[in-house]
């Protein structure tokens, strides 16, 4: 997911779709462990995309 694309959401929406990056990656997670998982990259693109919307999250905290 792009950065520019994350700033466009409300806070709001970024807290859903935190929510929703941290189930997937549980679910990615115990794919990965019990070998169901074809890309193992996904895990690490999950992690980006939660970082980056921490980091956006926390930002607009500051400015606030």
């Amino acid at each position: 997911m792009k950065i520019k694309e994350l700033k466009e959401m409300s806070t709001a929406e970024l807290t859903v779709k935190l929510g929703d990056l941290k189930q997937e990656l549980f679910n990615l997670r115990f794919n990965h462990t019990i070998g169901q998982l074809s890309n193992p990259m996904q895990i690490n693109t999950c992690k980006k995309d939660i970082a980056r919307i921490k980091t956006i999250l926390r930002d607009r905290e500051l400015k606030a």
